[in-house]
């Protein structure tokens, strides 16, 4: 059984935080005086430089460090915060990730760089040491009154194991000011029943410090709910008679706590801190119902377990084609039950896979912020629909696309805020990123208030590129469509942002390998809209199976609205214009047996299944309906790539491949089709 490695686990506990740091700096820029995202910030700092030595990434502890002490100085109200100071913190989280990736490797004098913007940031002076110092030397704050604490704690007994180092928090407390330490060692066990991971000793502590009692807290920070602790501020009469001078060294076993393994659940875990004197008793098994309550699973393992229950899924098909044919009362009964716990199996692991798209949008507000900082435009960011769910696989696959489509619309979308306010529009774009689902598909789409896109000029640049005749009539969705073509750009000049038309066709081609659709609504001077329709999950779907001729296919389920039939007279009286009357609608419809070529005669009772992807629909006339089937998808060899008309296979029951319909394709056929009937009309 493989076995996680700590370091690999801090990398993404450090990832975590550096995001949380990252939201808590992008909040603060709208709101400096707001105190309680500076306290987060600098906890969020605060937990990473502790985490990184923890570890031995004394590079990154260093260098987060001085960020953490320029945040102690306006949480101290020395300094202000200031859209400088954040900008700057942001830069140097950008190398932190690098330290965290890259430990060992040479970053060149970045660091030196970022800390002069840093210091420049704090009013000039300096921001911290060049080395990591003990905590006492962290504030910088002016000399304050003598206080004197008593300070009380034990450390629950698997507290080396879990690689706290009980002589490290004693440091850190002698930093702090004149310190003295009792050890209280009557718990130890006798030495036949003493485990020697297992810690039993307790600390009477008297401190006197010029520090407040937040500086106390923050040395136990990373393990104050799983611990007793009592602080207690005393006068400083008692402070001479609270606690014996000598100092007792701590047994063997605390002396072992830097060699115990070091379990990844303390790395980044944060809990707020009382500003009151706190004494907590925290049962064993409470501790461990907290730890259980989250696993940290690698994406590998879960892409393997899909994989297993397609397997699944495939084989059940066969058992329930051999039970129906079966007289065996016994065997249908089997059969059924494992149709329905691979069906509960199954659901269960699409709910495994799936994630808020709040995951994905997350990462914008920093690429708007640093765009906004750079092109000087003022924009604000709108997220909407952040909870809705989709596969895992989609989203990491749809994070290029959409940073393509982002920066289109702040680059070509949004007006310089002299050119909004010479329109009459307020001087801040809005870019909207949404979110909504629609039946089995999710439709994620990038909305700008700006200019709109200039049909005049795509015309122009597609006829001068050769994508189209001169003068070629075609429709606005078309025209719009354009601009997904390779090497297509309509920038004046090549800039950081865009110019070389490689981004938009990078989108189109992901959303297509993802068996989705774009649609482009744009409206001049209003602004325009791009519409990502992705599938939900790209694993197993619910489809409906039908015959056409000999041969098979399988239909989404979720884009399916309905099914009628159509006699053989119908459909020899609607040869001229293939439509139908749905609820006094015309609904155009595709002959799939003509369509594929199939050479067999219409059965004498077709059926048409009205397929849709929005608002627009489709019927589609197929031979037979033979039922709902559970399809896991596999994709198609190279040869097929470019068959537009599927957008995968799957295996039946009695091992035959049954091509799945690309309904987003056909709708668009149909449409087409009724396009041109109307013009010919």
């Amino acid at each position: 059984m493989s076995t996680l490695d700590p370091v690999a686990v801090f990398r993404t506990e450090a990832a975590e935080c550096l995001e949380a740091i990252e939201a808590g700096l992008l909040d603060l820029t709208h709101q400096l005086d707001n105190k309680d995202l500076v306290d987060a910030v600098f906890r969020g700092l605060h937990t990473l430089k502790g985490s990184g030595a923890m570890f031995g990434f004394e590079a990154l502890a260093a260098f987060t460090h001085h960020c953490e002490t320029a945040f102690d100085r306006v949480r101290k109200g020395e300094v202000a915060a200031t859209s400088e100071l954040v900008a700057a913190v942001l830069a140097a989280q950008d190398h932190m990730r690098a330290l965290v990736d890259q430990p060992d490797a040479d970053h060149g004098d970045t660091g030196h760089k970022l800390l002069a913007q840093l210091q420049a940031a704090v009013g000039g002076k300096e921001a911290a040491p060049a080395a990591v110092p003990a905590p006492a030397a962290v504030r910088e704050a002016p000399a304050k009154k003598t206080n004197s604490w008593r300070i009380r704690f034990s450390l629950p007994a698997n507290s080396m194991a879990n690689g706290t180092n009980p002589l490290g928090l004693l440091d850190e407390l002698r930093d702090l000011g004149e310190c003295t330490v009792r050890a209280n060692s009557s718990a130890i066990p006798p030495l036949d029943e003493l485990t020697p991971t297992e810690l039993h000793i307790s600390w009477d502590v008297t401190l006197t410090s010029e520090q407040d009692r937040s500086a106390i807290d923050d040395v136990f920070i990373f393990v104050l709910d799983d611990m007793e602790l009592s602080v207690e501020e005393i006068s400083g009469a008692a402070a001479a008679t609270a606690a014996p001078v000598e100092e007792k060294a701590a047994p063997a076993p605390v002396a072992a706590a830097s060699a115990a393994p070091v379990s990844p659940t303390t790395v980044a875990e944060f809990r707020p801190v009382e500003a009151v004197p706190v004494k907590r008793e925290v049962p064993a098994a409470v501790s461990q119902a907290k730890a259980a309550e989250n696993v940290r699973v690698p994406a590998e393992r879960l892409d393997e377990l899909m994989d297993r229950v397609g397997e699944l899924v495939i084989a059940q098909s066969r058992l329930s084609q051999l039970a129906s044919a079966s007289t065996d009362i016994a065997l249908r009964s089997v059969s059924e039950e494992i149709e329905r716990l691979s069906g509960e199996l199954r659901d269960t692991m699409m709910v495994l896979r799936m994630v808020p798209v709040a995951t994905l949008f997350s990462r914008f507000r920093r690429l708007v912020h640093d765009l906004a900082r750079e092109t000087g435009k003022v924009i604000e960011l709108v997220t909407e629909g952040e909870s809705t769910e989709v596969d895992k696989t989609v989203i990491e696959r749809l994070a290029d696309p959409l940073v393509h489509l982002v920066r289109n619309s702040i680059d070509h979308g949004l007006e310089t805020p002299a050119d909004r306010l010479a329109s009459g529009k307020s001087e801040a774009g809005t870019v909207t990123l949404s979110a909504r689902q629609a039946g089995g598909e999710v439709i994620i789409s990038i909305k700008d208030d700006g200019r709109g896109i200039n049909r005049e000029r795509v015309r122009a640049k597609a006829e001068s590129s050769g994508l189209i005749q001169p003068g070629q009539p075609l429709s606005d969705s078309e025209l719009l469509q354009l601009i997904f073509a390779p090497g297509f750009s309509t920038a004046a000049a090549i800039t950081n942002l865009s110019g070389r038309g490689v981004g938009m066709d990078v989108v189109k081609k992901t959303v297509e390998a993802l068996r989705g659709a774009i649609d482009i609504v744009s409206v001049p001077g209003q602004g325009s809209e791009v519409s990502l329709r992705i599938p939900l999950t790209l694993a197993i779907i619910d489809g409906l199976l039908v015959r056409v001729g000999a041969g098979r296919y399988v239909i989404p389920l979720s884009a399916v609205e309905e099914c009628l039939e159509l006699s053989l007279e119908e459909d020899l009286r609607s040869r001229g214009r293939s439509f139908i009357s749905l609820r006094d609608s015309l609904v155009p419809f595709l002959r799939l047996r003509d369509l594929f070529r199939t050479g067999t005669k219409p059965d004498v009772h077709q059926k048409v299944v009205v397929i849709s992807t929005g608002t627009e629909r489709v019927g589609l006339v197929v031979d037979q309906i033979i039922g709902d089937h559970q399809t896991v998808i596999k994709s198609m060899s190279k040869l097929h790539n470019n068959v537009a008309t599927f957008s995968g296979a799957t295996i039946l029951g009695d091992g035959s491949v049954a091509l799945i319909l690309d309904v987003g394709h056909l709708v668009a056929a149909g449409q087409q089709q009724e396009a041109q009937l109307r013009v010919a009309g």
